[in-house]
């Protein structure tokens, strides 16, 4: 019978040794320098090691989805860093925000889905929470669903002050999992909880 995989648990007093940190930049996002050492898999400590780490804060993803209709909101909105590697840079996304201090991810739930979809949550259920990019970011996404009523979903939305150009569609379930399946859907977040959503969707509609 294999070994089972044993993974590795942390102490900072121990296990880790934080030399310096200091900011780099600080605008819009923030980006700091650590120079730090670790301790070894094959024992003993690692030299000094210097990593840029992209400070955004934290996030929170809300999948709207009505289970009555079966269908999923998804907003439409630009996205400059996706020039680099796609055709488009509007892209169907899940509405999401940033928490700000002071508040919980359930209230940025529910503000965020005003401001992008127009909509109000008729109750929201938490799925999972993920870093986004460890290797360089300290960001972790808190996603969630929430019941809508997807027929009072149309339009578009989002804040003046933040230039926020967003429109809303309303689509079947099939529809956004066949969009993830040829990539026209091709953004983490929504990848993942429209997946979720194909595994969990009878679970959904079966306790209504």
């Amino acid at each position: 019978m294999p070994d089972q995989l044993s993974v590795s648990t942390f102490n900072a007093d121990s296990d880790f040794k934080l030399i310096e940190k200091k900011v780099l930049y600080k605008g819009f996002f923030q980006l700091d320098e650590y120079t730090f050492k670790h301790k070894l898999f094959k024992g003993g400590w690692s030299g000094e090691v210097t990593r840029e780490v992209f400070e955004r804060g934290n996030a929170v993803v809300v999948l709207p989805y009505d289970p009555i209709r079966d269908e999923v909101v998804l907003i439409e909105q630009i996205r400059l860093p996706a020039l680099a590697t796609t055709k488009s840079i509007w892209l169907l996304e899940l509405v999401a925000g940033m928490i700000e201090p002071g508040e919980s991810p359930e209230q940025v739930a529910t503000r965020e889905l005003a401001e992008e979809a127009g909509l109000t949550l008729q109750s929201l259920t938490p799925i999972n929470s993920y870093l986004v990019s460890p290797g360089g970011t300290t960001e972790r996404f808190y996603l969630f669903w929430g019941h809508v009523d997807a027929t009072k979903a149309s339009g578009v939305h989002g804040l003046d002050d933040e230039n926020e150009d967003i429109r809303v569609h309303v689509v079947s379930r099939q529809q956004a999992y066949d969009w993830v399946n040829n990539g026209r859907i091709d953004n983490a977040s929504t990848v993942l909880g429209i997946q979720w959503l194909m595994l969990n969707y009878q679970m959904i509609r079966d306790t209504l």
